[in-house]
């Protein structure tokens, strides 16, 4: 699966949001992409790298500042931040010998409005 084959949350032809959770039911293709996403955030270890990468200044960081946070090898670091690029929320550059990983631009706040309820309109007596 390509880093761009799976998109968090579609927008219209006008860059605008699709609709939220509580605006309509899902399709069942749409559940299943969302899912993918879901699961991938699933996890204590991948929910900590994407909030690493997302509050990092600059917008990126280096792999090689990644895996010392964790008690975990090289190459489980690298598996985990292989499938949040494949639920289509962060991005990578090869440079040199170091893998440099950022926040896809817009993702977290499509995600975010996705999951935004409607605020009730307020009862008046």
């Amino acid at each position: 699966m390509s880093k761009q084959e799976l998109e968090v949350i579609s927008q219209d032809a006008d860059g605008a949001c699709c609709q939220g959770l509580a605006s309509a039911p899902l399709t069942e293709d749409r559940a299943v992409e969302l899912a993918k996403v879901f699961k991938a955030l699933g996890d204590p270890v991948r929910l900590r790298l994407l909030s690493m990468i997302a509050s990092r200044e600059g917008g990126e960081v280096c792999v090689c500042e990644l895996t010392p946070a964790f008690e975990l090898s090289q190459p489980t670091i690298s598996h985990h931040l292989k499938l949040l690029r494949q639920a289509g929320l962060i991005d990578c550059e090869r440079r040199g010998t170091w893998v440099y990983y950022w926040v896809l631009p817009g993702v977290l706040d499509r995600l975010g409005a996705f999951l935004t309820t409607p605020e009730p309109a307020a009862v008046t007596a």
